[in-house]
């Protein structure tokens, strides 16, 4: 069974924190942080997002870089990659800016959800394998995962995240929220270093290709 490549992009604090320890939004990443996450959906066919992350923020990441946009032109590609929303129920508010961004809406939920308007396709979510092999006879290869953190843990448990995107960032948080659940059982896996680098703003990027073989 082919499934796509997916890419998990994150920025976390030096303790591995995604949020403050009240919650909400940490705003972690600087401009050099930005960049590396536009260079990340440059790269995607799709990026896969929580329901729960889309209702929180109201919107989706989009590329922005000229340089950016014009590498996805010249490959045939569409400005911006389809944006996936994993759901359970496929409800959100009609008001969120999510659905005014430009770019290609796909829902992927269980059978029989009712979406409303707004999603140019609905994908049946009955489990990660038949999904993801969904997704790449749809033509999305490489997806890009931006959160939350249940999703992740999710993809993570199963085996299927190929590759680690972490920015550092220079903080301390504590606190409950980490990039990976407390409480989710993560299939164990070895991580080879591809990348590091020095970003603005004393920030480190590091990129981690998985070793194992997906189950």
């Amino acid at each position: 069974m082919k499934v796509p490549s997916l890419r998990l992009v994150l920025a976390v604090s030096l303790d591995g924190r995604l949020a403050p320890p009240e919650g909400g939004a940490a705003q972690l990443g600087g401009s050099g942080d930005r960049r590396v996450l536009e260079e990340a959906l440059a790269w995607a066919d799709g990026c896969l997002i929580g329901a729960e992350t889309v209702r929180r923020h109201g919107s989706t990441c989009l590329i922005h870089a000229p340089d950016l946009l014009a590498q996805r032109l010249a490959s045939g590609r569409g400005h911006q990659p389809v944006a996936v929303v994993v759901s359970r129920t496929a409800r959100f508010a009609a008001d969120l800016p999510f659905w005014q961004q430009p770019l290609e809406r796909w829902l992927l939920a269980p059978a029989g959800a009712l979406p409303q308007q707004g999603f140019q396709r609905q994908l049946d979510h009955a489990g990660w394998p038949g999904a993801l092999a969904a997704l790449q006879a749809a033509g999305l290869e490489r997806l890009v995962v931006l959160g939350g953190a249940n999703l992740a843990a999710g993809l993570l448990a199963g085996g299927w995240i190929d590759a680690l995107q972490l920015t550092l960032c220079p903080r301390l948080l504590g606190g409950p929220h980490s990039w990976v659940p407390l409480q989710a059982a993560v299939q164990a896996s070895t991580w080879q270093l591809e990348e590091h680098r020095r970003l603005p703003g004393d920030e480190l990027l590091v990129r981690y290709r998985r070793v194992l073989a997906k189950p």
